[in-house]
């Protein structure tokens, strides 16, 4: 069995867009005429030229190899150029062509990928969701209301869930790490207590940042927040020094997580060892891919680590976290998105049942992708998956963040 085809579809959700602006599904087809498919996770170039760099990559590395030797697969990639370090581009390209591997291995043996990463550990995989406006809310409002993230949370644990995000404290800017405005760590605290009011123990607050903090802001900040004891401080630094992390994590009492922008075990394993974060938040569309997040975990389970997969793309990233989640030992929790498009896109094959999910017993990763549906949305725009703000924080005006999602339509 070989590898021999390639397609790539740039699929847009309807707006909001969760999820970001487009997500980047990979095809592949064996030789034998077993179907995989995959996703690559953001770049930082734009679609059209990540789709030259995903065929260059499976024409390169991949093409013609047996999909069972993703270890072989992932050496050629990782060292190409004769680099061998971890490059987000590549790697994006890389993970979502290796999560197709998995589909294609399970499909070939009848089998669900996990029982091919060691086995199901885990019955059921705690979800959690990021706090999104309700049908009713002011969506341009929500960002920085406490009331309504507080009502949005209340009907989260309704839902099942045990956990909630929130990232109050914006902007994400590409001047890197400020110092946050007095308002924005006062707005922040009010975002945690009105949460922690409405529902009380019955779910853990995961407190979002992007790395847009000043080590010492982050300090502030998450020294502001400790009172209502967040499960996580979630990236309160930009990711390129990991020290500086670390000085956060040893001076503020609450977990920091991190890794959604990071890359391959080497990447990750620094982190562990600075001490920089106790839970470690892999997007397997852009880290590696399954194996490479495999070994991760077990590198974070000799440091008392936990997983905590993350999820801002489309649901064949998501299922492929979820495979991970249930064969290793030190998972926290999977970030989920439900939407509409989420479930239909995937014919509804993974679903979170009273906050948790469980994984597919189905061939592969245990999913149906909506060809059809995915081909009739293709995106259209010339923005990124996700834009970073120009101008820096306004410590006058104030500061929001509208979660990620695109502008509404005129």
């Amino acid at each position: 069995m070989k590898l021999q085809n390639l397609d790539i579809i740039v699929t847009a959700p309807p707006s909001p867009g969760w999820g970001g602006r487009y997500w980047i599904l990979v095809k592949v087809t064996t030789d034998t005429g077993i179907t995989g498919w995959g996703e690559c996770y953001a770049a930082s170039i734009g679609p059209d030229a990540m789709t030259h760099v995903i065929r260059d990559v499976f024409d390169r590395h991949m093409a013609g190899e047996n999909p069972e030797n993703i270890e072989l697969m992932f050496r050629r990639a990782y060292s190409s150029g004769f680099t061998q370090r971890p490059d987000l581009t590549v790697m994006g390209a890389f993970s979502g062509l290796e999560i197709a591997c998995w589909d294609i291995l399970g499909k070939d043996r009848d089998r669900p990928v996990h029982a091919l990463l060691g086995g199901r550990m885990n019955d059921r995989i705690r979800a959690y969701t990021y706090l999104y406006p309700l049908p009713h809310h002011d969506i341009a409002a929500f960002w920085t209301s406490p009331d309504m993230a507080a009502e949005s949370a209340t009907e989260m644990v309704l839902r099942g869930y045990t956990a909630v995000k929130f990232d109050p404290a914006g902007p994400y800017t590409m001047r890197g790490g400020h110092m946050p405005a007095m308002r924005d760590i006062s707005q922040s605290v009010a975002f945690c207590k009105a949460i922690r009011e409405a529902v009380g123990d019955r779910a853990d607050l995961l407190f979002g940042t992007h790395g847009q903090f000043s080590t010492a802001g982050a300090v502030r900040l998450g020294q502001a927040l400790e009172p209502y004891s967040p499960l996580w401080f979630e990236e309160p630094t930009p990711p390129d020094n990991i020290e500086d992390m670390a000085r956060v994590a040893r001076q503020v009492r609450i977990p920091v997580a991190t890794g959604e922008r990071l890359t391959t075990k080497a990447e990750f394993g620094a982190v562990l060892r600075a001490g920089a974060a106790e839970i470690l938040q892999p997007a397997l569309g852009r880290a590696g891919g399954i194996w490479e997040m495999k070994k991760v975990a077990a590198i974070a389970e000799a440091f008392n680590a936990q997983m905590a997969p993350h999820l801002y793309a489309g649901p064949v990233e998501w299922a492929a976290n979820i495979h991970l989640a249930a064969s290793i030992p030190n998972i926290l929790m999977a970030e989920t998105i439900e939407t509409p498009f989420h479930d239909a896109l995937i014919k509804s094959a993974i679903r979170v049942e009273e906050g948790f999910i469980r994984p597919p017993e189905a061939p592969g990763l245990g999913i149906e992708v909506d060809e059809d549906l995915a081909r009739a949305n293709p995106f259209t725009g010339d923005d990124l998956h996700l834009n970073m703000q120009e101008a820096p924080c306004d410590y006058a005006k104030g500061n929001s963040f509208a979660g990620g999602a695109p502008p509404l339509p005129e």
